[in-house]
């Protein structure tokens, strides 16, 4: 089966140019050219990734990304954007995006980002459609199966990102060790990201929010003051 990917952009020629290059590449395509469309299709055409622009007409691709979020659509997406601004970065990883790209880029490039996030997803997703789940990692309340690219806290299905999935999976096999956000972002992200800190710090807090009672008294996910973090079993009283 080909892997649909919905390209979202309102400027014609790079959705043409992306387009066309994803295509060589072996990927079905779909596109729209504002945000409404945007979604509209990321719903009704179930694509495998979306490629969302962020400056758009009618919705721009922060509320598509947040409203698709909303709906429990965990479709990996790549924003795309002009601006070269630490804060639209971070803003749109918090709200759900897997990666980021800035323009100009190389189309080249795009279509390596998107099939090194597939590489880390579509195998798992398609082994939870059969067996049970048997291999796991289990500390204190949380329980992961990468096989089935599924996390548990208290027995409760958690609502993952593909990227907070890989964080939380990295983290829990290392338990007890210190893990610097140099070697997150090299180990979970796969490319270089360096001086990208924060998106690490994004994504802990989410995770954090999703498996800590209180989060700024946190049991599991430990911050270790100028090193990084430690994934720890938390203390029965």
């Amino acid at each position: 089966m080909s892997i649909k990917v919905l390209v979202v952009d309102d400027e014609q020629s790079i959705s043409t140019l992306l387009e066309y290059n994803l295509k060589q590449a072996g990927f079905d395509v779909i596109t729209a050219s504002d945000g409404e469309e945007g979604k509209e299709k990321a719903i009704s055409e179930k694509p495998d990734f979306i490629i969302l622009d962020l400056m758009m007409p009618k919705l721009d691709g922060m509320e598509v990304c947040k409203q698709l979020r909303q709906l429990k659509i965990s479709t990996p997406i790549l924003m795309l954007t002009a601006k070269d601004d630490e804060f639209d970065k971070v803003l749109g990883l918090e709200l759900g995006a897997d990666d980021y790209m800035t323009k100009p880029f190389s189309p080249r490039e795009v279509v390596a980002r998107v099939k090194a996030i597939l590489r880390r997803t579509q195998h798992e997703v398609k082994s939870s459609l059969s067996a049970e789940p048997k291999d796991f990692i289990q500390v204190g309340d949380v329980k992961v199966f990468p096989e089935q690219y599924e996390a548990y806290f208290q027995d409760r299905l958690l609502e993952l990102t593909p990227k907070e999935f890989e964080l939380l999976h990295y983290l829990m096999k290392n338990k007890g060790r210190v893990m610097t956000r140099d070697q997150l972002l090299s180990s979970v992200w796969n490319y270089d990201f360096a001086g990208d800190t924060r998106i690490v710090d994004v994504h802990i807090s989410h995770l954090r929010e999703k498996i800590e009672q209180n989060t700024k008294k946190p049991t599991y996910i430990k911050t270790i003051r100028g090193l990084g973090y430690k994934f720890e079993e938390p203390k029965r009283s």
